[in-house]
């Protein structure tokens, strides 16, 4: 006897993300245009293959189909290392399964078991009026800053949030990284 549609299962979406390479660059490029207001230099797309970044930029697949990407950068001020979430982005289609989450947590944890250097904390800026993003950040603990007038120069409105989960680190942690 043979299973009918209805009773058969669907296998569970496989959710991957990979290390950015000169090789998958060009994919990285298409989907930041697709999915971002402004066009990224040159600079940004080398400095997103640094190795020093690559636990912190990634492409993110949907059954082996590439749908987004996070990148970050490592800033210091005032002597502490902090990540700088600069782009992070899921195909319209790919929403609401879970990938934006799965991304920030990927990256956070990465973060979070790097003892070389420390990391501080992570921010990112947010387009005033995208309370929906604002939103999703806040659920994943960061928390508004500050705000950055005239952050955005070509699009409206011009003004960023600027949010930040700041990280905790335990005194073993302090101690094996110090």
């Amino acid at each position: 006897m043979s299973s009918t549609p209805s009773t058969k299962r669907r296998p569970a979406a496989k959710v991957s993300f990979a290390s950015l390479t000169p090789n998958n660059l060009g994919t990285v490029r298409k989907l930041n245009s697709v999915l971002f207001p402004i066009k990224y230099s040159e600079k940004f797309y080398q400095d997103i293959l640094s190795p020093e970044v690559e636990d912190y930029c990634k492409l993110v697949y949907y059954n082996d189909i590439p749908v987004g990407t996070i990148c970050c950068r490592m800033e210091i001020k005032n002597g502490q290392t902090r990540l700088y979430l600069m782009t992070m982005g899921v195909l319209a289609p790919y929403r609401s399964l879970g990938l934006g989450s799965q991304s920030l947590e990927a990256v956070m944890s990465a973060a979070a078991s790097t003892s070389k250097p420390q990391l501080a904390s992570i921010y990112l800026h947010v387009q005033v009026g995208n309370d929906a993003a604002k939103r999703f950040y806040e659920r994943h603990g960061f928390t508004e800053v500050a705000r950055h007038e005239n952050y955005y120069k070509k699009i409206e409105p011009r003004d960023a949030w600027i949010l930040e989960r700041v990280f905790t680190h335990t005194a073993e942690q302090s101690t094996a990284s110090g």
